[in-house]
């Protein structure tokens, strides 16, 4: 391994936005457009960390590409270590608070330091961590959003077909009880007993209608419930948790480990998804996936797969990677689905390398 420190140049942050193959159809929300931020970190020895950040709203870019900028300026000559570099872009921004867009930041450019970092040891990011290159096992998350049972069910043997997949995730919430269990049952008709349906209602449902709603489903062999009511309702989501047989799956809004410490400590769920971006990147997930592991919390990834693969190698409870193709249009080369597994390159870092002509066609001022 080549062991030669590396000193921060400068960091930019890119705007684009993609329009989605399956828009985002949830009873909070309808998302046609998808924005991304690529961050490329330069050092003085000529090594490129890249990472993206996926912060759903469109105008939340004109935020945190300033943000970025201001880190980068800020840690210029610097020596990239990136638990201090994250640590660091996290107390810059103390007094406006760690959580939202501070930790956001802080996430894409952790990301992109332990990219950099892995790539000047010369190994792929698991392999630094301690792992080893291999599959890990994912669900396709690309779709089944809220249509009509027949279209979902068609759609679901698409979304299976696409990598050999054992895992889907479904997303209910609909105006009626009857219409969800309708396009659960014609889903389950579909692709068979053998495949893992986890649900998500997108913190769809008071804490009333969550109660009635995951009664009804407890009996249907799912993977998980995922996010039923508001995010930070940690006293409802142990209610839940004590009162369902089916496993409650909550995390992706933990900003930073300490929350999920929290939530651990309230017994608000049987399993953990903690998304990158808000969980603190690469290092947030490292200190979170301690937690779960001394507690005993099988831990699943939310978006990110290209990041995820890698932790997960390297992660004691890992459960399921959640795998979403949105970014792959631009990058170079995407990660390979295989058998219902997410296969890690063996190159340097993570492997992420932008496709200049998608992003030239879709960068936003």
């Amino acid at each position: 391994m080549r062991r030669s420190p590396l000193t921060i140049r400068r960091i930019s942050a890119r705007p684009v936005v993609l329009k989605l193959k399956r828009p985002v159809v949830a009873r909070i929300a309808t998302l046609t457009d998808w924005p991304i931020i690529l961050i490329d970190l330069e050092t003085e020895e000529g090594i490129v960390g890249r990472s993206y950040l996926e912060p759903y709203v469109v105008k939340s870019m004109r935020y945190l590409v300033p943000a970025l900028h201001d880190l980068g300026d800020m840690l210029k000559g610097r020596q990239l270590a990136p638990s201090e570099i994250f640590d660091a872009a996290r107390k810059s921004l103390h007094f406006v608070g760690y959580e939202g867009l501070t930790m956001i930041a802080a996430s894409g450019l952790d990301m992109a330091a332990w990219d950099a970092h892995a790539k000047a040891a010369g190994v792929p990011l698991c392999v630094l961590l301690g792992g080893s290159v291999g599959p890990v096992r994912a669900y396709n998350s690309n779709g089944l959003w809220l249509k009509a049972p027949e279209a979902v069910a068609e759609e679901a043997i698409a979304l299976r077909d696409e990598g050999g997949f054992s895992g889907l995730k479904l997303r209910l919430g609909r105006a009626r009880l009857s219409e969800d269990l309708a396009t659960l049952d014609a889903v389950r008709r579909t692709v068979g007993e053998d495949m893992h349906l986890m649900i998500d209602f997108n913190q769809g449902l008071n804490l009333a209608e969550a109660l009635e709603r995951c009664h009804a489903i407890d009996d249907h062999g799912l993977a998980w419930i995922e996010e039923p009511i508001v995010y930070d309702d940690l006293d409802g989501y142990a209610r839940l948790a004590a009162e369902l047989k089916t496993p409650l799956q909550i995390g992706e809004n933990f900003y930073g480990p300490r929350q999920m410490l929290i939530a651990l400590q309230k017994k608000a769920s049987d399993l953990v998804m903690p998304d990158f971006m808000r969980i603190g990147g690469v290092t947030g997930w490292m200190r979170a996936a301690a937690l779960a592991g001394a507690h005993g919390i099988p831990m699943s990834t939310h978006l990110y797969p290209e990041i995820a693969a890698h932790v997960m190698r390297v992660t004691e409870t890992a459960h399921w990677l959640e795998w979403q193709d949105w970014a792959n249009p631009l990058l170079q080369r995407s990660y390979r689905i295989a058998d219902g597994n997410l296969h890690i390159p063996d190159v340097p870092g993570v492997g992420l390398d932008w496709n200049e002509d998608t992003v030239a066609a879709h960068l936003v001022s």
